[in-house]
């Protein structure tokens, strides 16, 4: 989890998300970094190659706000709104393979 946070980190500083700057995060914290760490910090910058994690977290604040929506919709809105619904749950069920 250190390593996304990291992740997450460097990139909203406008850092370079690689495997060297992950590993100063950690450091910093007084982290030790091991063998299977580093494994898992190389899997993670692997698989953030070519996203866009801006679009990604968007996409992410989207599901996450969408559980503390309170109003009943009618049965007629239930019809319509399920498959956005199945959206949203794809988008994030994606957003946590990309990140652990």
């Amino acid at each position: 989890m250190e390593n996304i946070y990291a992740a997450l980190l460097l990139h909203k500083l406008s850092k370079d998300v690689n495997e060297e700057n992950i590993k100063k995060v950690i450091a910093a914290t007084g982290t030790e970094i091991g063998s299977d760490e580093e494994a898992k910090i190389k899997s993670l910058v692997a698989s953030l190659k070519g996203v866009d994690i801006d679009k990604e977290l968007e996409s992410a604040s989207l599901v996450t706000a969408s559980p503390g929506v309170s109003s009943v919709p009618a049965e007629s809105e239930k019809k319509v709104e399920k498959p956005k619904e199945e959206k949203k749950e794809a988008a994030a069920e994606g957003l946590s393979a990309l990140f652990g």
